[in-house]
């Protein structure tokens, strides 16, 4: 993801997922909404 597309997430709104995609199962966890790595978004709470 580069700049840009933070940007893009950052103005309308949508937060990001950072998280490390090469450890065995945390995609998996990822798109269950398990709590994983660092999320970045405006009022999240």
């Amino acid at each position: 993801m580069d700049t840009s597309a933070l940007a893009l997430c950052q103005e309308n709104n949508m937060p990001v997922r950072v998280f490390d995609m090469h450890k065995s199962g945390n995609i998996e966890k990822a798109i269950r909404g398990e709590k994983l790595g660092t999320l970045l978004g405006k009022d999240i709470a």
